[in-house]
């Protein structure tokens, strides 16, 4: 657990919408970084309690036998599956000419910004960051027969596949990393919920929400979430969360890190003026 010490209160500290609010991001650790860096740039004190943690598949075999495929389109759901595909052609040093010869489209900015820092370009993001959106935007450009790739954790939503399966389209979905639950620090968390130490708990992706409350017995969770604000990075995260009985009060407009650090500011915002 990551927590800022008890220090003096600064004039510019005191000016900064998040300060004296401790949030906890429970997103996997080496994802965490940028948005804790956010939190902490608008005063937060933050705690870092990875509740996932990103591992590669059981078995390779499926992923690296797509590379060596052909495909019309590669769909990417995630910046975990661009980096873990990326991981995987440079160890094996197949699938770059396939990734360049093929559509690429990508759920989000930031997964769009992945394929850009390895040279791809995404012909299809969504306005809106969710599979739903997605499919929408591909139902006039996918044609019936058209081979698709997509590489995307190994335990997800089958939405995609039905729909595009009912387009007309041949899917190959392929693990190419697998999610699990980290309870490594479930006791100190544990403690700073008891006392009342934590200010927002921050859900960035369905699995957190899982992970967290496996975290704790059923009856247990209500009392420990007492006056706590959950905060969720979008409509999918959030239904998970309200199907385990926590009501998020934080859900931005726009479905990506910097729009859910945005969100949480303009949420306290008001207490201050």
């Amino acid at each position: 657990m990551r927590a800022a010490g008890d220090q003096v209160v600064t004039e510019v500290e005191r000016g900064k919408p998040l300060t004296g609010r401790v949030i906890l991001v429970t997103r996997a650790r080496e994802q965490a970084g940028a948005f804790a860096e956010l939190l902490e740039a608008a005063g937060a004190r933050v705690l870092l309690v990875p509740t996932i943690a990103i591992e590669p598949p059981e078995s390779w075999a499926p992923l690296d036998a797509a590379l060596a495929s052909d495909f019309a389109w590669a769909i990417f759901t995630s910046v975990n599956g661009v980096s873990m595909v990326r991981r995987r052609v440079v160890a094996t040093g197949r699938g770059r000419a396939l990734l360049e010869r093929a559509r690429l489209a990508a759920i989000g900015p930031a997964t769009a910004a992945a394929l850009a820092e390895w040279g791809l370009r995404s012909a299809v993001v969504p306005d809106e960051y969710v599979a739903e959106a997605l499919v929408e935007r591909l139902r006039p450009l996918i044609a019936p027969g058209e081979r698709v790739l997509l590489p995307r954790a190994a335990e997800t939503r089958d939405l995609l596949v039905r729909e595009l399966t009912e387009l007309g389209a041949a899917v190959t979905e392929v693990s190419a990393y697998r999610t699990r639950s980290a309870t490594e620090q479930a006791p100190g968390l544990r403690e700073a919920l008891a006392e009342g130490r934590v200010d927002v708990v921050t859900f960035t992706s369905s699995s957190t929400v899982r992970s967290f409350c496996a975290l704790f017995g059923a009856a247990e969770l209500p009392r420990l979430m007492a006056g706590v604000t959950v905060a969720c990075i979008g409509p999918i995260t959030r239904a998970t969360a309200q199907g385990r009985g926590l009501e998020p009060r934080i859900v931005p407009e726009d479905y990506t890190i910097p729009g859910l650090a945005r969100a949480i500011v303009a949420h306290f915002e008001p207490a201050r003026s």
